[in-house]
């Protein structure tokens, strides 16, 4: 007991009072790597894809890298011809199926599915961290195969290359995708029977957030596809190890044949990467401009329908193959058609963002990138859908630039715009929003020095994957690598500004964005079990108009300009919010 000396001698000192216990979140419950590497918390194994992916986004980029530093000189800069395949196939494979498929669907989906459907977990918790430790089982061989020596095929693995001509590590890489495909499979499901049947009272089907609704088609084609690629795999490593002859045409295969399952696979595989990216950026528009979502059916059903009309373009990489012409003019066709769900998303966000009260915090700019660049790569799109200039293009960098265009432009910009949403959600923390803003800011710009010069030299006939090339092209190649310099810095600061902010950042109140959707509605970061008892669902999921959330309840001031912040640097309400309100008195 602490004494006190008085005039009147010694009496006991007020004992102090007990500090208050730390509350219990996700990420404080059980401290140990056993904690993390055994949970069957939605949220720890989000982190943990989180931590996964940004490695081989890393590794991927600095594959790119060795690719753009080699061809500042026509006649290769670094490395020669074998390494220049290797390095080119090593970025390919590690950014395809190691970070672009898994990304969105692994870490926001796991993480945010249950709370923005209003219930504690996925619907089968242990095959949620078993998903995570087959990609890790996957990406070992991939790994090992690149370390060991490399593949030099390309990402693609045409035959007969792949299976008679390569020496390079081809199996290891075969199993590696074909094991990690087990774990998109494993997501997929958890994902539609979790949004089938734990949804929350009220939450209606035309009541889900519209980045449910991309998740819920995505995991369709998780589901259809991804067993057409694995048994393709598979045939590529039995025809390879017993010389069983299925594609190579020295042993009565077709190779045309595998073209035919890889692309049904693969091309689908690119709404699988682009498709969860629009539901970011849906919800990210509507915030930010302070506007209800135009068209929400139309947007919600946009998605199933590039998703259902994802299966039925895959030719579309064959016109030069020797597939006939008739089945060449549906295919153009039917690739066309792909273009007009994805219009409806592109108009309907133009319309939320007319007159809305727009505010350019690093979640906006990135959604805003996302646009322009997704519109860019999906008009090139048209150019590759259409037989006379697909003839011309093919195999040219114009194809490299208009993917890109489609998967970083798109993909990697949704992504970023989804980790700056959410990041204060996740960890409690809020990140610069100076900084945040600057990196958008470089991201853009480097992207269009590294992709533009790329058309250019397609159009004119360069072709992709060559080490060398004319002397009449090493400006734009130098220019492209510049671009690709300025994107390296601009991937890298949000890395640093985010660590920080775990340390050093400002705390996050629980609805910083003042956001409508359920996962708003825990604490910052969230609870173990999300809610401390199941929310009630009133309303539809973005009632900007009234200004309430899904429960009905008053929504906290928006930020300011300047963003999390308001305009004279205090954060604004974050206490418990309005009444609730009844559902006449909100559209859903």
């Amino acid at each position: 007991m602490s004494i006190a000396v008085t005039h009147g001698g010694l009496t006991a000192a007020p004992v102090p009072p007990e500090p208050e216990p730390a509350k219990v979140d996700y990420l404080n419950n059980g401290h140990s790597i056993w904690s993390w590497l055994f949970t069957v918390d939605h949220k720890r194994i989000g982190i943990l894809y989180l931590i996964s992916i940004s490695v081989f986004f890393v590794a991927g980029g600095t594959a790119a890298g060795i690719v753009r530093l080699n061809l500042l000189s026509s006649s290769g800069f670094i490395v020669d011809e074998d390494a220049y395949n290797r390095a080119f196939t090593a970025h390919g494979v590690m950014m395809l199926f190691f970070f672009l498929i898994p990304a969105v669907p692994a870490v926001f989906g796991n993480f945010f599915i249950p709370m923005m459907i209003g219930t504690k977990d996925l619907a089968f918790p242990k095959l949620n961290i078993a998903s995570w430790y087959v990609f890790m089982i996957g990406a070992a061989f991939a790994i090992w195969s690149v370390l060991a020596g490399g593949i030099d095929t390309g990402w693609t693995l045409y035959p007969p290359y792949s299976t008679r001509a390569s020496q390079s590590y081809v199996i290891p890489g075969v199993v590696g995708a074909f094991i990690s495909g087990f774990s998109s499979i494993m997501t997929g499901l958890n994902i539609m029977v979790t949004v089938h049947k734990m949804r929350a009272p009220g939450m209606t089907w035309s009541r889900l957030p519209l980045f449910v609704w991309s998740l819920y088609a995505t995991s369709l084609i998780q589901l259809l596809a991804t067993p057409v690629v694995a048994i393709t795999l598979v045939l590529i490593a039995v025809e390879r190890a017993w010389g069983v002859g299925i594609f190579d045409p020295a042993l009565g295969g077709d190779p045309v044949l595998f073209q035919h399952m890889f692309w049904f696979y693969s091309h689908p595989a690119v709404y699988i990467m682009i498709l969860p990216g629009m539901g970011v950026i849906s919800e990210v528009l509507t915030c930010f401009s302070r506007k209800n979502v135009f068209g929400y059916h139309a947007v919600a059903w946009s998605s199933v329908g590039i998703a259902v009309v994802g299966f039925l373009l895959w030719a579309h990489h064959m016109f030069v193959a020797g597939i006939s012409f008739y089945a060449a003019l549906l295919f153009s066709l039917l690739s066309m058609l792909v273009a007009v769900p994805s219009a409806i998303k592109v108009f309907n966000w133009t319309a939320t963002l007319y007159r809305g009260s727009i505010t350019f915090q690093a979640p906006m700019l990135f959604s805003l990138g996302f646009v322009v660049l997704f519109i860019i790569g999906g008009l090139t799109g048209l150019y590759l859908a259409t037989l006379g200039t697909d003839i011309h293009l093919h195999d040219t960098y114009f194809v490299v630039a208009h993917f890109h265009f489609v998967m970083v432009g798109g993909m990697v910009m949704g992504y970023f715009a989804g980790l700056h949403y959410w990041w204060p959600k996740m960890t409690g923390r809020m990140y610069s929003d100076w900084w945040s803003r600057v990196a958008a800011s470089i991201i853009i710009v480097g992207f269009f020095f590294t992709f533009i010069p790329q058309f250019i030299m397609g159009y004119h006939g360069m072709p992709r994957r060559y080490p060398n090339y004319p002397d009449e092209f090493q400006f734009l190649n130098v220019m492209s690598t510049a671009g690709a310099s300025i994107l390296g810095i601009g991937y890298l600061m949000p890395a640093v500004y985010l660590t920080l902010s775990l340390f050093f950042g400002q705390k996050s109140p629980a609805n910083p964005w003042s956001a409508t959707g359920l996962e708003w509605a825990s604490p910052s970061p969230p609870t173990v079990h999300n809610f401390d008892s199941t929310p009630v669902v009133v309303c539809g999921p973005y009632e900007y108009a009234i200004g309430v959330d899904q429960m009905g309840r008053g929504l906290p001031e928006p930020p300011g300009p300047g963003g999390a912040e308001g305009p004279h640097g205090k954060v604004g309400p974050t206490g418990p919010a309005g009444p609730m309100q009844k559902e006449t008195h909100v559209v859903g």
